[in-house]
């Protein structure tokens, strides 16, 4: 039991210099997601190793992967999807107004031998190549395309910068011209006072169209109305007589009574003053004899002869 306990522990104890040894001598390589392994001897690539998990050198390369750890060297790059954004980049438009412009592209390493012994810094000269070609395909250009057009300048700059990227073994992936702004100030605010201006002439247009249209229907509406009122009143005429002939041929009492009846509300409704007077009075005939003098104008008798009437007819 001591033996097999002293075994763990001295196990546990040499284990991890023994793996430190193995991996010293390249006898193994561990390689991890996205990510691979470049082996060079004698200053020359012998290979790569790109499948993750353990990996075994002296498999792929055969008995000179021993000689790497002394005449040779591992490179690790990373051949994750990486994403850059280029924030601000300036351009001039055609009428000489002075641009921002933010560029968003992304790349991976495709070919590692190429991204180490080609060009000495691709990260840089990638972003370099991008910025320049967006500037080269964005100046002098109208700002309503600038504004407008991005999705095919993107594509634009794209076309550009893949063959140099290529070689430097990047692909690249989306390129999209994010953002682009306006950088003077003054230029700013003049924009702002314009746009505000134009929303404040196309409300008032939209609220005077309004009214206008229901000023139409309004119209439209008191027009039918007054129309209908005007058939009506033209029929009245025609239904009140058509009425009044159906009662006569039936009964030309009834009919007379009607009329007498429309007769005295007319009256009515005219507010006029009325004097009744009886069938039996003679107060006319004595107006007739007595109703004038000789100078033309009334008698005071006359005068207190209808005032009595009057008073009689009201009692």
């Amino acid at each position: 039991m001591e033996f097999f306990i002293g075994g763990a522990a001295a196990g546990f104890l040499f284990l991890p210099i023994v793996m430190g040894m193995c991996r010293l001598f390249g006898l193994y390589s561990c390689v991890q997601e996205c990510e691979s392994h470049v082996f060079t001897l004698f200053g020359k690539v012998i290979g790569t190793i790109d499948k993750p998990g353990l990996q075994f050198p002296v498999n792929h390369f055969g008995p000179r992967a021993m000689m790497i750890p002394f005449f040779g060297k591992k490179y690790v790059v990373n051949t994750a999807l990486r994403q850059h954004y280029l924030r601000s980049q300036m351009v001039n438009s055609e009428e000489g107004t002075p641009m921002g412009v933010g560029i968003w592209y992304e790349m991976q390493v495709k070919d590692p031998v190429s991204y180490l012994f080609i060009n000495a810094n691709p990260d840089g000269s990638l972003q370099a190549n991008v910025t320049s070609s967006t500037i080269s395909t964005l100046s002098n250009l109208e700002m309503e395309k600038m504004l407008e057009d991005r999705h095919s300048l993107s594509r634009t700059v794209r076309r550009a910068v893949s063959p140099l990227s290529e070689k430097w073994g990047y692909q690249l992936g989306s390129v999209y011209i994010r953002k682009v702004e306006f950088t003077d100030v003054h230029m700013v605010q003049n924009i702002t006072e314009k746009v505000v201006k134009r929303l404040v002439q196309v409300t008032s247009a939209m609220k005077q169209d309004g009214d206008n249209r229901v000023g139409l229907i309004k119209s439209e509406t008191a027009f039918g109305v007054s129309q209908k009122m005007a058939e009506a009143a033209a029929a009245r005429p025609s239904i009140v007589g058509n009425a009044l002939n159906e009662i006569a041929r039936q009964d030309a009492e009834v009919l007379d009574t009607v009329l007498e009846v429309m007769e005295v509300e007319n009256l009515l409704a005219s507010g006029a003053s009325i004097d009744i007077l009886p069938d039996s009075s003679n107060v006319l005939v004595q107006l007739g004899d007595h109703g004038k003098s000789r100078n033309g104008t009334k008698s005071n008798s006359a005068i207190e002869t209808v005032k009595a009437t009057r008073v009689q007819l009201d009692r």
